[in-house]
């Protein structure tokens, strides 16, 4: 997977940069999201890797309730022929549709306020009182940040954390 929020202009396997591969997953995605959308589903992320004939495209999806393997299908099914048509490369890919999975990384607003009133796991861009990962229930999302209920160390504390003091964040999963 390439890092595609950074700036730098690397070799992605694509044969292109970082700077020009941004806008072959923006172009996937604008071909794909009203398709999904129009089934009912929400696309969480594009992903492009590999080289020549051996890329791949993965696309991310993802509804209320969560994932099924035919969702899947049908999405697989239905954005087939329309990036067919669109053509995002000048060669051959495979394309895979699936869930992202519970702990995914959270990329948009959307992520956080999917994951209120869960708990969170969140590592920061700088520590607070010398701790540079916060676990804590998510209480609210804002245009700004979040504001997490954290209990460890004691005692009870609610804490704002603005979305540019946060280097990642994920839903903490416990079966």
């Amino acid at each position: 997977m390439f890092d595609l929020l950074n700036g730098l202009s690397k070799e992605t396997g694509l044969g292109v940069s970082v700077k020009e591969s941004r806008p072959v997953v923006d172009r996937i995605s604008e071909v794909v999201s009203p398709i999904l959308w129009a089934l009912g589903l929400e696309l969480v992320d594009v992903v492009c890797g590999g080289q020549g004939a051996r890329s791949i495209v993965r696309v991310f999806i993802d509804k209320p309730g969560g994932i099924t393997v035919e969702d899947c299908g049908r999405a697989h099914l239905a954005i087939g022929p329309a990036l067919d048509v669109a053509d995002p490369f000048p060669h051959a890919y495979t394309l895979e549709v699936s869930s992202p999975g519970l702990d995914r990384a959270f990329k948009r607003i959307q992520d956080y306020r999917r994951a209120l009133g869960k708990q969170v796991s969140m590592k920061l861009r700088q520590p607070i009182n010398g701790q540079w990962r916060v676990v804590g229930v998510l209480t609210e999302v804002n245009e700004r940040g979040v504001t997490v209920v954290v209990s460890d160390p004691c005692p009870e504390r609610t804490v704002i954390f603005e979305f540019d003091s946060i280097a990642e964040a994920r839903r903490v999963v416990t079966f």
